[in-house]
C-alpha cells in the first residue's frame, strides 16, 4: 500500500479480545493478589472477554466450595477501555466496577481489591 510521497505504510494488526496471550498476562498479574493467596484462580476467554474464577473462596457463596465467579475483564473496542465487573453473588448478576485505559490498572485493581467485592 503506497501513502504520499511514495512511503510505504505498513498494516498493524489489531489485537481481538479475547486472545491466548492477554489470558496468561492475566493469569500470571494474580500471583500478586492481596488477597485470598492460597487459591488458584483461573482464567478462561469467554465470548465477552476474560472470566477470572477461583475455587473456594468463602463458605458465604459456596458452602461446597465450588468454582466461584470472581471478575469479568472485557475490552471495548469502541471507547478503547477495558471494563470490569464483579459478581454480586446474592443475586447472581455481574456488576461494573470500573472502567480502565490500561489492562494493567485493571489487574493492579482486582489485586488490590479494596473494597473486597472481588475476593469475598
Amino acid at each position: 500500500m503506497l501513502t504520499m510521497r511514495g512511503l510505504r505504510k505498513v498494516p498493524v494488526e489489531r489485537i481481538w479480545h479475547p486472545n491466548e496471550l492477554d489470558r496468561k498476562r492475566i493469569e500470571r498479574a494474580l500471583i500478586s493478589r492481596k488477597h485470598y493467596r492460597y487459591v488458584s484462580p483461573s482464567v478462561t476467554l469467554v465470548k465477552v472477554g476474560y472470566l477470572i474464577e477461583s475455587s473456594y473462596r468463602s463458605r458465604t457463596i459456596d458452602y461446597d466450595g465450588g468454582q466461584i465467579d470472581v471478575a469479568i475483564f472485557h475490552y471495548d473496542v469502541v471507547s478503547g477501555v477495558w471494563k470490569v465487573f464483579f459478581k454480586d453473588h446474592a443475586r447472581g448478576s455481574w456488576k461494573i466496577y470500573g472502567i480502565f485505559h490500561r489492562l494493567a490498572s485493571a489487574i493492579d485493581e482486582l489485586n488490590t481489591d479494596p473494597e473486597r467485592l472481588f475476593w469475598q
